[in-house]
């Protein structure tokens, strides 16, 4: 294969098929998750509130407490607040 670039076409293609199959396997992980979601909205769980405590959870502590504390203050500001 021709060497574009400095880069060969068999290592483009090599690239490109480690990509393809990481996307595939991705795609699998994505269905994995929503049977899991749609499971647990089987057994009566939110979905939608399940996955904001997922999101929370990837949150260090304190970027966490930094949009709840916003959260409370947007809400106030709108005359949502408890």
């Amino acid at each position: 294969m021709a060497d574009v670039g400095g880069i060969t076409g068999s290592q483009l293609r090599s690239l490109i098929e480690r990509i393809e199959r990481l996307e595939e396997e991705k795609a699998a992980l994505a269905g994995d998750i929503r049977e899991v979601y749609a499971e647990a909205k089987g057994h009566g769980f939110d979905p939608k509130t399940m996955r904001q405590i997922v999101r929370l959870r990837k949150l260090d502590t304190a970027d966490r407490q930094e949009q709840e504390t916003l959260l409370e203050l947007y809400k106030a500001a709108l005359g949502m607040g408890e």
